[in-house]
């Protein structure tokens, strides 16, 4: 949908198909059961630079979005925040007033972020997170309530998996920038008209054209059809439509379990972290986009909940939840949403491919061809651009 509004916005008419009932790939509203629900729970940043953009372009209102200045607040009463400062300042007024934190591990995590910035937030070789946040005294409770969190919830991988360099990548455009970058922007409307349904109606109105349902088999007849194509599908899905282009990736999950109690079930702060079990972040339901006494609990990356049943994950998310929130009503109903594939494992040195194929004409985009981040929202937009620019030069 990046694509096709970068591409509708040069003149250059389009047309997407789309396998799905809705145009969003794996962030978009889907039917379950009796009700509908956003598939999975996405947290925005304010560094998102090309999808803001794009999403003012196609007229997507500023209150869609619910914006917090970066604070991360736990269960357990434990608060990470950063100032309004021009950066550094910002972080570092945020270390030193983290309450409940040994002040030698504050004045250890101002020296770690000043030893990143003085590497251009680069590693050469690149190493796992694990090694990185090791090697430079990252211990202690820092750790655990923040950059252990936070590079599960920016890569989807495990530390001793993940990428130190695309953790790097994601903490410079974000607590290594100014105030503003490091927001959290949470969605006040499902995630199908957060972006993809007011992309479509921008696509339509400049003479394109959305073909939902529709599963391309052949791509030879799209090329004999189109100028151009750009396949953004997961890369597990690419042999399907580009043989010769197998690429060979392991994955990691995220599970949503969404947990209905009585309307009068809220959070104290729309989004609170949760250290303890399988559950990482519960989302306020109610208080974003009006789905009163509805909990969604998060579980990013792979981990012992994977063999449960969805009934058996919905009960352990109870009982933590309860653990956490002693005064919790009667549970009514749960939905568990599970994507099994959600992103490419971000292991260190990953090779990415190139949005330019060996086919004249065609061109890749998704979340995992960006050659800097790890695979969020605005990965994915950035490779529908970059494909939209190569499409617009190779037409000119």
């Amino acid at each position: 949908m990046a694509a096709a509004v970068a591409l509708a916005e040069r003149g250059i008419r389009v047309c997407v198909f789309e396998s799905g009932a809705v145009p969003g790939g794996r962030a978009r509203r889907i039917a379950s059961q009796d009700c509908e629900l956003d598939n999975g729970q996405h947290i925005l940043s304010g560094a998102y630079t090309e999808l803001f953009r794009l999403m003012r372009t196609i007229g997507v209102p500023a209150d869609a979005l619910l914006r917090i200045p970066f604070e991360i607040r736990y269960a357990d009463g434990f608060v990470f925040r950063m100032l309004w400062l021009p950066a550094p300042l910002g972080l570092a007024a945020g270390v030193l007033a983290a309450k409940s934190v040994p002040f030698r591990e504050r004045i250890g995590a101002l020296r770690f972020m000043a030893a990143l910035r003085k590497r251009h937030w680069r590693m050469q070789p690149d190493t796992t997170v694990k090694n990185l946040l090791d090697a430079n005294g990252q211990h202690g409770r820092l750790r655990h309530y923040v950059w252990e969190p936070l590079c599960v919830s920016a890569l989807n991988t495990p530390l001793d998996q993940a990428s130190a360099n695309m953790f790097l990548a994601a903490l410079r455009d974000t607590l290594g920038a100014d105030a503003q970058a490091a927001d959290l922007l949470l969605p006040r409307v499902d995630l199908s008209r957060l972006f993809p349904e007011p992309a479509a109606e921008f696509v339509r109105a400049h003479g394109g054209d959305i073909k939902c349902g529709c599963t391309v088999k052949d791509l030879d007849s799209l090329r004999n059809e189109y100028a151009c194509v750009i396949v953004a599908v997961g890369p597990h899905q690419l042999r399907n439509v580009m043989p010769q282009a197998v690429l060979k990736y392991n994955y990691q999950p995220i599970y949503t379990c969404y947990l209905q109690y009585a309307e009068s079930a809220r959070l104290e702060f729309p989004m609170l972290g949760l250290r303890e079990g399988l559950v990482q972040w519960v989302f306020d339901r109610g208080a974003l986009v009006g789905e009163r006494g509805r909990l969604a609990c998060v579980i990013s990356a792979q981990g012992d909940h994977q063999q449960m049943t969805q009934d058996e994950l919905a009960a352990a998310c109870d009982r933590e939840l309860r653990k956490a929130l002693p005064r919790l009503p009667p549970l009514q109903w749960n939905r568990v949403i599970a994507e099994k594939r959600a992103t490419i494992t971000c292991a260190p040195g990953l090779t990415r491919p190139s949005a330019r194929t060996a086919t004249t004409g065609v061109f890749l985009a998704g979340d995992y061809t960006d050659p800097d981040y790890p695979p969020t929202l605005e990965a994915a937009v950035r490779s529908g651009i970059r494909a939209a620019e190569l499409v617009a030069s190779e037409l000119s």
